[in-house]
């Protein structure tokens, strides 16, 4: 692919077809204003979402870049990981961003500030969008944030209630070379206790 663009948006689906129909459009029409290209790994979907991509990506050929996790013989913990290793490895740009296809911009401000940050969360708010930044030497911050919100089999992003306050965040933006550091805080299985000390360390650190 192509690598005259600053971001990339990496979003892996699975059986994804309604949501694509419903959620990909927003990414796409960001990523096109912004100078970006979106990044779908389609992780061996059983439903028409194939089919979606397929349409989706002649009507954007210049925006959109698809491509599949097949059935792999070696052993991973770790599917989601997996297709954001892959969709990281072909963009090829000097900033990634991680997001998912039930979590839409809201407006193009969404990737706006991002390219002066090495790692970065994005929160899309009813004014506009806010980023959270830290160096590439505190990554471990965001940990706690980023374990919580997108534990294995987690509900982490429901509600609109102190987004901030509880690291409900939109999107993730880092640095290509410190990307696969980060994608090892996702899909992470959490106890009921490990999951509401992240909860008490994202919500009172939030408060200082």
């Amino acid at each position: 692919m192509e690598n005259s663009h600053t971001f990339s948006i990496i979003l892996p689906v699975h059986n994804a077809a309604d949501k694509l129909v419903q959620n990909l459009p927003a990414f796409l029409e960001t990523a096109a204003e912004a100078g970006a290209r979106v990044i779908v790994i389609d992780d061996m979907s059983t439903d028409d979402t194939p089919d979606v991509l397929t349409r989706m990506k002649a009507e954007n050929p210049d925006v959109l870049y698809t491509t599949f996790l097949p059935e792999s013989v070696i052993i991973n913990p770790s599917r989601l990981r997996l297709a954001m290793s892959v969709g990281a490895k072909a963009a090829q740009t000097p900033y990634v961003v991680l997001a998912s296809i039930d979590r839409p911009p809201h407006n193009v401000g969404w990737l706006y500030g991002l390219a002066d940050n090495e790692i970065a969360l994005v929160y899309g708010l009813k004014k506009g969008s806010h980023v959270i930044h830290v160096s590439k030497d505190d990554i471990e911050e965001l940990r706690a944030t980023i374990t919580k919100t997108e534990r294995k089999n987690g509900h982490g992003h429901r509600g609109s209630l102190l987004k901030m306050r509880r690291g409900l965040y939109e999107a993730v933006s880092v640095r290509r070379e410190h990307v696969f550091d980060v994608i090892n805080m996702f899909d992470r299985p959490l106890s009921f206790v490990q999951l509401w000390s992240l909860r008490c360390q994202v919500f009172f650190g939030s408060l200082f």
